[in-house]
């Protein structure tokens, strides 16, 4: 294995776990703990998400300026397309945070982060 792959390996688990963890609280963590009357267990999942959120936003945000520099891909049109899309889940993402209540902030992140992870296949490619 080589220094790029390790990079690349880090680079998908921190994409894993920001996809991944939108999709486990969207299908399962809310719709549970909604029905209950207490809403502070929601609350913690959802904070305890936001850190591990931050921390895999870094790890993408410096692996994956490793990967462009190395592999001369600032220039490519789909990484500047994938940046654009990354700067709009960080807004939506501060809205969400200012206005949780907003249901469809959640969607739009997601189905964003999705597009972002299609464009990153390309990249690669």
């Amino acid at each position: 294995m080589t220094f790029w792959n390790g990079v690349l390996w880090l680079h998908l688990i921190a994409m894993a776990f920001f996809v991944g963890g939108q999709l486990m609280l969207a299908a399962i963590v809310v719709p549970v703990l909604r029905g209950s009357g207490d809403r502070a267990p929601l609350r913690a999942a959802a904070g305890r998400f936001g850190i591990g959120t931050l921390v895999a936003v870094g790890v993408l945000l410096v692996t994956g300026a490793a990967m462009a520099s190395h592999f001369h891909k600032w220039s490519h049109s789909t990484l500047q397309v994938k940046l654009g899309l990354v700067a709009l889940v960080a807004a939506l993402i501060v809205g969400h945070m200012r206005r949780p209540e907003w249901h469809v902030l959640d969607g739009a992140i997601f189905v964003t982060s999705l597009a972002i992870v299609w464009l990153g296949i390309v990249v690669a490619g």
